[in-house]
């Protein structure tokens, strides 16, 4: 579990083989799992100055692989542990589709951010509602018929890869977890009680 903050933003020094090599301060241990880009990745081995992390196949087609090419940028966050801070929301590190980054438009006290995005995500974006971006967590604007928009604060944009980021760019998506169950739910069920959504709440 992840919180959607970011710790670092490390270069990538190799990926071959589905598994990836950082570059980073971070010290973790091998089976930790690691948030790369927001995909929630397995430590496997250290080295010094970095560690390696293995991607399957399967995630390898869920996300936006191109950003995970040697000499670029992602952003890394290691998993909670228990006592630890929270903020951000609650992030899984389960990638449920890419978008297209479309509309940067920058302010003096917020820049907005236009990202394309596919029905399937949609239909899991309300509102007001939490959302993570490669990793990042980030509270939607608005919601569009073919996207969304973020409104992001200048400490976060300067704080991560969104600085860099241009029209075009392709982006990892995350939904909220608690929308994404209740839509499970509503899929199998025709209705669903109060009573169920309440223990829903209740249990995250």
């Amino acid at each position: 579990m992840f919180s959607g903050l970011i710790q670092e933003l490390s270069p990538i020094l190799s990926f071959k083989g589905g598994v990836l090599s950082l570059k980073s301060k971070h010290r973790p241990k091998i089976g930790e799992s690691i948030a790369v880009n927001g995909a929630c990745l397995t430590v496997v081995s250290l080295f010094k100055g970095g560690f390696s992390v293995q991607m399957s196949a399967h995630t390898q087609t869920q996300i936006a692989l191109e950003n995970y090419q040697a000499g670029q940028l992602v952003h890394v966050e290691p998993a909670l542990r228990a006592g630890d801070r929270f903020d951000g929301h609650f992030v899984q590190g389960h990638i449920d589709g890419v978008g297209v980054v479309n509309q940067i438009l920058k302010g003096t006290s917020q820049v907005e951010v236009g990202v394309k995005a596919p029905p399937s995500i949609l239909e899991l974006c309300i509102p007001k509602g939490s959302i993570a971006i490669d990793g990042v967590s980030l509270t939607l604007a608005g919601i569009h018929s073919d996207g969304f928009s973020l409104v992001i604060i200048p400490h976060t944009f300067n704080n991560t890869l969104f600085n860099a980021y241009k029209p075009g760019r392709r982006v990892n998506i995350e939904s909220d977890m608690l929308v994404r169950a209740v839509a499970h739910f509503n899929k199998r069920q025709k209705s669903l009680s109060w009573s169920f959504y309440d223990g829903l709440v209740m249990g995250y």
